[in-house]
């Protein structure tokens, strides 16, 4: 129980951390374009898993459908090379400095491991690989 506990709170910081990089991208060089960044990579794992949750053998069919999967998977990737390319277009387009560009992806991906590391070693107690 107590590593659980432990794990839940180093996860917290570090999500904060993310944040606080994401913010801090906006707050310091007065533009608040590289917050769109958090919104993607928050959104990033939501396709993957309401996908996984529709692939699941029903009553009609008894056999597992990837096809909703393979979809998640897709949209799920898109998103993150979004929350990766965004910040690099707007730098490149001088529309934030570069310093915000790179702030904005480290926080990104803080944000978005964070969440893929807590919904791995939380997620739902099955052990089906998708």
């Amino acid at each position: 129980m107590a590593a659980g506990l432990k794990t839940v709170i180093f996860l917290a910081f570090v999500l904060a951390l993310g944040f606080l990089l994401v913010i801090l991208s906006c707050a310091l060089y007065a533009n608040w374009l590289p917050l769109l960044v958090a919104i993607t990579f928050v959104l990033a794992p939501l396709p993957n898993s309401i996908c996984g949750r529709c692939a699941r053998a029903d009553d009609i069919s008894p056999e597992y459908n990837s096809a909703y999967v393979d979809f998640g998977r897709f949209l799920t990737g898109v998103l993150v090379a979004t929350g990766f390319a965004l910040p690099v277009v707007l730098a490149h387009s001088d529309l934030i400095k570069s310093q915000a560009c790179w702030m904005s992806i480290g926080g990104g991906l803080l944000v978005y491991g964070t969440i893929m590391v807590y919904s791995g070693w939380f997620g739902s107690g099955n052990d089906d690989d998708f």
